[in-house]
């Protein structure tokens, strides 16, 4: 039986808050579990597994009577807690009957899932991605389904040297590929740190700076696992101290993501690209969105052409670049943290 590739102790991004509403309901499948996510009256998110107890039918195509939810198939009603209130044609209730359901946070402007063990759903464990609702900061952003395992978009963000070749024309160019880059790494996180200096910009940060001639750019990667990176980016005039700390002359971006497996060959790809400039321009704010879509659709056919091409060529060995440093490591911390849920079952078995 082949390990799946993602850990279940842990949290993960399993909608944005605006996507659960009041008065319906959203299904959606989470590493390989389909689940139904709604509101309650007073506003708090519930999650349960989209399967009735009685003969699997999915909730989510039910319906909601006040807090509870009504299989669509034979009519049992579940409460927010998942335990069944109602069974038709009966009075006495089976005590079995109930539906998984899973600690949920709301942080971030993030719904956010824990998948396994309850007891250990720490909420101090929850990714810090305060960028996304920080004062100081603006942006947005959206959902993209991705056919690939979301670790492939992991790699992906870990190694920003495919943007000379995958993103020619907004934010690469060929000083990107040719600037070092330094790994750092943590219990459960990564970084690559990578200058390119005194260059000229591509052409999305030229805009951006809005000033002529050459730049200092950063590209800080942030891996937190098992499935969160931040990108702290941007470029400053060339020789004013961005290096040294002082980015007072440039223009600074976090690009937020985080990869959602829902299955071994499909995720959820949420991500938002926030800045710390001109933060009362709404049009700024639909400019760098729009931008960072069509940015994010380029590696999106590239890692589902990825996808493909391993499914046709199972027995394929990688192997690994310099460039691949970042990756590996998260990849590492992803292993350790599943190695570490394996190893208690057995302990328990």
């Amino acid at each position: 039986m082949t390990q799946r590739s993602f850990p279940l102790n842990a949290w993960y991004v399993a909608a944005w808050n605006y996507e659960v509403k009041k008065g319906a309901m959203l299904a959606r499948t989470i590493c390989e579990k389909p689940l139904v996510f709604y509101r309650k009256a007073d506003g708090t998110a519930v999650v349960m597994d989209d399967a009735c107890w009685h003969r699997l039918a999915p909730l989510s195509k039910g319906r909601l009577a006040g807090d509870n939810v009504v299989c669509p198939y034979h009519g049992l009603v579940y409460e927010p807690g998942g335990r069944c209130v109602h069974m038709p044609s009966q009075e006495t209730i089976n005590p079995s009957a109930a539906v998984r359901t899973y600690p949920l946070v709301e942080r971030h402007r993030y719904l956010w899932i824990w998948m396994g063990d309850p007891a250990l759903a720490d909420v101090d464990l929850v990714p810090d991605l305060h960028w996304n609702d920080d004062p100081e900061w603006t942006g947005d952003g959206t959902l993209i389904e991705l056919k690939a395992n979301y670790l492939l978009g992991i790699d992906n963000l870990m190694d920003l040297t495919h943007e000379t070749f995958v993103h020619d024309g907004s934010i690469g160019n060929d000083a990107v590929a040719e600037a070092p880059f330094s790994v750092t790494h943590g219990e459960r996180s990564a970084r690559v740190t990578r200058w390119i200096l005194n260059q000229d910009p591509p052409p999305f940060w030229g805009a951006q700076l809005g000033v002529p001639g050459p730049v200092d750019r950063w590209q800080i990667i942030n891996f937190l696992a098992p499935s969160s990176v931040a990108l702290d980016v941007g470029v400053a005039v060339a020789g004013t101290g961005a290096p040294g700390g002082n980015r007072s002359q440039g223009v600074n971006g976090y690009i937020v993501n985080s990869i959602t497996p829902a299955t071994e060959t499909t995720s959820h790809y949420f991500w938002s690209a926030n800045r710390n400039f001109k933060l009362g321009d709404m049009s700024l704010t639909t400019a760098w969105r729009n931008a960072v879509a069509g940015i994010f659709k380029q590696d999106e056919d590239i890692l589902e052409l990825q996808q493909e091409a391993i499914a046709r060529n199972p027995d394929k060995e990688f192997y690994d670049l310099n460039i691949d440093a970042g990756g590996m490591w998260a990849r590492r911390k992803v292993s350790e943290m599943i190695d570490a849920e394996t190893a208690g079952l057995r302990r328990v078995g």
